[in-house]
């Protein structure tokens, strides 16, 4: 390996899968050296990332399960992270191959799928700040401060009132919020003062239950929620965004929806690192508008609609998830039950098959990472190779048995 020139091995290596690099720390110092080094972190995240290689799907229902994003065909659970035991088992976001898992509001934690390396979340109670209010919906966002190099995650905490009584029609405005930002870096959460007024009429009965929508949506520098639409009241969709640099919000501009003669409603989601809007006219076609340069009005457009899909009888949720390798196509998430390959250009679509999955799920991309969580700590490392090996050995060790009972059937005949 001293032979090789170290620019060959860097090409070589950041190709790699994690798994793959994680056995090779064990080849000598220096390539343990270059594996662990930041710089080859960033650059192997980097290849991932533009190269589409080493992504995966993350199917989220009850239990959780990945499927390779080269294949999409079998479906893996997810028995190693951190919160398993528990059951029940969120993932709120992904970023750079780290996820965020909420089990409740006392159990959190951040875990890289592919290293195995985790961190629970110390956690600051949720306490209504009035006897008269109880606990109401809370939201989490979970993303990447690029100017402190610190992962974040946002809690946005409702209260209302115990006895159920609004206070002005059902509009919102009697409800209050705690938002606090909790820093991986430093293990400890922050509270938000200076909160805006339209975050009152963030929550609406069984919106952001629905398809997951509580969940903020991670593009640029911000997570983002939608402000549903009130009709009754004169307000129309907005976009929240919360600034995870700097701790401020602010609402995004929107693009120039088309009316089509028809309501719409509006979903956010993100694709391939741009902020992208849903425009769902009605359950019977899709808008797909996509914020090329982020915080631009000008920079939104019209990537794509989707509609007269026989075999998809409405289209009561519909979210983008990556472009094709080749770009020709889209992939979908229909309804919190199917994958869907889309070719805008020939408006045809396609189910994904997937064995072994749950009927119903909601899906986020995740891209392998050697993205470190505690300095200093292998551990995780360590049981990532110790499983692996488990799992070839009884990969081989039915291997056998199948051979063995395969031959004694035959001589049987």
């Amino acid at each position: 390996m001293s032979k090789i020139p170290h620019e060959i091995i860097t090409d070589i290596f950041k190709q790699l899968p994690v798994k793959s690099l994680l056995r090779f720390r064990s080849l000598s110092k220096p390539i343990c050296s270059l594996i662990d080094g930041p710089d080859f972190i960033k650059l192997h995240l980097y290849h991932s990332i533009t190269a589409k290689s080493n992504h995966s799907v993350i199917l989220k229902e009850w239990d959780l399960f990945t499927v390779d994003f080269d294949t999409l065909s079998d479906a893996v659970e997810v028995k190693h992270h951190p919160l398993y035991a528990a059951g029940g088992t969120e993932v709120i976001g992904s970023v750079n191959g780290l996820v965020f898992l909420r089990h409740s509001e006392r159990n959190l934690a951040v875990y890289n799928l592919s290293t195995r390396e985790w961190k629970k979340c110390f956690v600051v109670e949720i306490k209504p700040p009035r006897r008269d209010l109880i606990t109401g919906y809370v939201y989490y966002g979970f993303g990447y401060d690029s100017v402190g190099d610190d992962y974040k995650v946002v809690r946005m905490a409702q209260f209302v009132r115990e006895d159920g009584v609004d206070g002005d029609g059902g509009g919102g405005l009697g409800c209050e919020y705690e938002v606090r930002v909790y820093s991986l870096k430093n293990d400890k959460w922050k509270k938000i003062e200076d909160l805006p007024i339209c975050l009152k009429l963030l929550s609406k009965q069984f919106f952001h239950v629905l398809h997951r929508r509580g969940y903020g949506v991670f593009a640029g520098h911000a997570l983002h929620w939608i402000i549903p639409q009130r009709r009754q009241l004169g307000i129309r969709d907005c976009v929240l965004g919360f600034d995870i640099r700097n701790d401020k919000f602010f609402e995004l501009p929107q693009p120039n929806y088309e009316s089509k003669g028809m309501s719409f409603q509006v979903d956010i989601g993100v694709l391939e690192g741009n902020l992208c809007v849903m425009c769902n006219y009605e359950h019977v076609c899709v808008d797909v508008w996509v914020m090329r340069e982020y915080g631009m009005k000008e920079s939104w457009c019209k990537m794509f609609s989707v509609q007269g899909i026989k075999w998809i009888g409405a289209f009561m949720f519909l979210r983008p998830l990556i472009y094709s390798k080749d770009g020709g196509k889209v992939l979908l998430e229909v309804n919190d039950e199917k994958l869907v390959w889309y070719d805008w250009k020939n408006k045809h679509a396609k189910v994904v098959k997937i064995r072994g999955g749950p009927n119903s799920y909601g899906s986020e991309m995740y891209v392998e990472s050697l993205v470190r969580i505690n300095d200093g700590d292998r551990n995780g490392w360590k049981k990532q190779q110790e499983i692996d090996e488990e799992e070839e050995k009884r990969k081989a060790d039915r291997k056998k048995r199948d051979n063995f009972l395969s031959v004694g059937f035959k001589l049987k005949l």
